[in-house]
């Protein structure tokens, strides 16, 4: 199965396709950014996000995609552009026929990890290892694309069980 990770963002949108081979063995098809300049306008950042992400799941053609759930903290004006960018990841996939699965950072540093509130540095290093990747992947946004492509695949199975049952 291939699983297309995002981390969403406006000016930085990382993402990951990660295939679950036989065992437990994951492998990295494509990761990177996609960036758009502060300069640009909103709905003209928007149009590129989208139509990258299009171009990218028409060519892979994933079976899911896993996104972040919108979290902040502190600081409510990063927020807003995340969410907008969120809506067109997730516009994305529905235009697609993917299936959606989101998880919260939590999940998503436990599942790579093993610990909910894991460093940027210890996901960074897990995602590394897991798909046995010759360097870090930069930028950051990728890397957590990256980790939630993994946790995606480890908990897909699970919610297919469960929404049979129902």
């Amino acid at each position: 199965m291939l699983v297309l990770g995002i981390d969403p963002g406006t000016a930085i949108c990382g993402y990951g396709l990660v295939e679950a081979a036989s065992g437990s063995r994951l492998i990295p098809h494509e990761y990177g950014a996609i960036t758009t300049s502060a300069k640009a306008r909103m709905p003209d950042r928007l149009m590129k996000l989208y139509d990258e992400l299009d171009a990218l799941i028409k060519k892979h053609q994933p079976s899911a995609m896993g996104v972040e759930q919108l979290f902040f903290n502190r600081n409510v004006t990063t927020a807003i552009p995340v969410g907008q960018a969120r809506g067109i990841v997730l516009l994305a996939a529905a235009k697609n026929g993917l299936e959606v699965v989101e998880r919260t950072p939590l999940q998503v540093k436990q599942s790579v990890t093993g610990y909910g509130k894991a460093t940027k540095e210890q996901v960074i290093y897990m995602v590394t290892k897991l798909l046995r990747l010759p360097a870090p992947p930069k930028p950051d946004d990728v890397a957590d694309a990256l980790a939630i492509a993994i946790c995606t695949l480890h908990c897909i199975d699970s919610i297919r069980w469960r929404n049979q049952l129902e």
